[in-house]
């Protein structure tokens, strides 16, 4: 599996001493394996704590890593969350921004987080009857990093937008095909 560094928006908001990357994979279930590595001093940071593995909204308030994930060339598109705590949440977007609010996803994602010599490690599931049903998709891998001061810093594998903004179809940079 290889890792692709993710940069964060602005430099001066960057927390000192830390390097987050990502890297995606097809399991042979048709699942998509996707992983986090936060690497340095991860002390600096605000984690949530461990708590039942459920849906809920607002993860992106604090530390969280993210998938926005679309069929190739198309506007639809699906947004993952996963918390430290491995809580979840998986919403469903006819456009930019756009979100279908009758979507309820039909399986759980499931989390989670392993702890490295030099940081940690978040490890995501994200089952195939959750995934746009194309042969290719692409991918924006991002992670929110809130540090225990409040202040919180955006990475994304491309920043497009005048501000972070994760939804940007011109960010989807990670283009996978199916096995």
């Amino acid at each position: 599996m290889t890792f692709t560094p993710l940069s964060c928006y602005a430099a001066n908001n960057m927390p000192s001493g830390i390097t987050v990357s990502a890297a995606a994979t097809w399991m042979d279930d048709g699942e998509l394996r996707l992983e986090y590595r936060l690497n340095g001093a991860i002390e600096t940071l605000r984690m949530p704590t461990a708590a039942t593995a459920k849906a809920i909204d607002g993860l992106w308030h604090h530390t969280c890593c993210e998938a926005f994930i679309a069929a190739r060339g198309a506007s639809t598109y699906r947004e993952f969350n996963f918390s430290p705590s491995t809580q979840w949440a998986a919403y469903h977007f006819g456009t930019y921004r756009q979100r279908d609010t009758v979507w309820l996803p039909s399986a759980s994602p499931t989390i989670s987080l392993l702890t490295e010599v030099d940081g940690i490690q978040l490890v995501a599931h994200i089952p195939a009857s959750l995934l746009p049903a194309a042969a290719s998709l692409d991918l924006g891998l991002t992670t929110i990093l809130e540090t225990h001061a409040g202040d919180k810093s955006y990475w994304a594998l491309r920043h497009c937008g005048q501000q972070p903004d994760f939804h940007l179809r011109d960010s989807f940079t990670l283009h996978l095909t199916r096995p």
